[in-house]
């Protein structure tokens, strides 16, 4: 029995690790849409003004999205960072957004589809925090920084 159960224990661990082995690394965003009842706004990362990265590792997630004047133009002041946990069956992604600078968003979870297409990501779901009014569907676009 032993000798039946240990391989079946190391060949799960070991497809689990080739799943998340290939979302491993950082991420930094080339485009992203956001889309709000009828309205849809498009939004094109000005890599000039801001940037923003997403990492993963075999279990978790963070990213950072700052504008690059450092808080100096009043008008474009931008910094947003979150982490938590994930899960990641196939496409079907699963964040667990334990911290973030937008406290309310805390202890959220989102569902999300993935898409590889060389070394480019594409994360695309539905946003829906109801005690907050939150509800809009995101597309967002990343490349593997190498």
């Amino acid at each position: 029995m032993k000798k039946i159960f240990l391989p079946a224990i190391l060949c799960l661990a070991g497809c689990q690790n080739q799943e998340t082995g290939a979302l491993s690394g950082t991420y930094r965003m080339l485009h992203s849409t956001t889309i709000k009842g009828a309205d849809t706004t498009h939004v094109s990362v000005d890599t000039s003004r801001t940037e923003m990265l997403k990492i993963f590792n075999g279990t978790h997630f963070s990213f950072f999205n700052h504008d690059k004047a450092k808080g100096t133009d009043s008008l474009n002041q931008l910094y947003v960072s979150g982490a938590g946990t994930y899960q990641l069956a196939g496409h079907d992604y699963t964040e667990n957004l334990d911290f973030c600078n937008y406290r309310e968003w805390e202890g959220k979870q989102f569902h999300f589809t993935l898409e590889f297409k060389g070394d480019t990501l594409i994360q695309s779901g539905e946003e829906a925090i109801p005690e907050l009014g939150i509800k809009q569907i995101i597309k967002e676009t990343y490349v593997k920084v190498k």
